[in-house]
């Protein structure tokens, strides 16, 4: 019973800043594929924090609860915001920035809410200061890991993560185009890589270096 009400506990305070940061991640890259001469997700009505137009069922809901049930580092994924790079001004500079503006809101995000994490700090001690502002700064703290997580795993230099968009755009041409091709088979390899624990190998130190830095 007590092990299912701490679940509880924890689902509400990890909820909303993982949903906030999943849907603005996506947003993002709508609003700058926009800005640089794409409409798509506008046209598609996805330039919305409606959360209802982005939740992925397994992506948004199901994988951050099972990661946050076994003890592992929550992240999680909405439905993509569609982009037709072939809009873009400046194509493959616009892929890069289209694709870069997902992990660096993340990463603005993660500043702000440890910026808003010590300013709430001092509430703590006021009449009521427990009660009312403990459940916000573990909210806010959960904020900075869960966007920390997102920008870090994102810019895993893969396809079709955003990371692999950006080393496509920086590669030279015969490069990148022998780099794209492997796109198809991107996911199978990602998985194969997150068993494995390749990937959080990797990444880890990154995370935990920026999280330490922040909070």
């Amino acid at each position: 019973m007590q092990q299912a009400a701490n679940f509880i506990a924890q689902v509400s305070i990890w909820a909303i800043p993982t949903v906030f940061a999943i849907i603005l991640h996506e947003v993002m890259h709508g609003f700058v594929a926009r800005a640089l001469g794409d409409d798509t997700a506008e046209r598609a009505g996805r330039l919305t924090l409606n959360p209802i137009s982005h939740v992925d069922p397994f992506g948004t809901i199901i994988l951050p609860l099972l990661l946050l049930f076994f003890h592992l580092p929550v992240f999680g994924y909405a439905k993509p915001v569609p982009v037709n790079f072939s809009r873009l001004r400046r194509p493959r500079f616009g892929m890069m920035a289209v694709a870069a503006a997902g992990p660096l809101t993340n990463l603005a995000l993660a500043a702000l809410s440890a910026f808003a994490m010590r300013a709430a700090m001092p509430m703590l001690h006021g009449p009521g200061g427990q009660a009312v502002w403990l459940p916000i700064l573990y909210m806010l703290q959960a904020s900075v890991v869960v966007n920390v997580v997102l920008a870090v795993f994102n810019l895993f230099p893969l396809l079709p993560l955003d990371g692999g968009r950006v080393l496509l755009g920086i590669l030279p041409r015969r490069a990148a185009r022998a780099f794209a091709r492997m796109e198809p088979y991107g996911l199978l390899i990602l998985f194969v890589l997150l068993y494995t624990n390749a990937v959080g190998r990797m990444i880890n130190p990154l995370i935990n270096a920026i999280a330490r830095m922040l909070l």
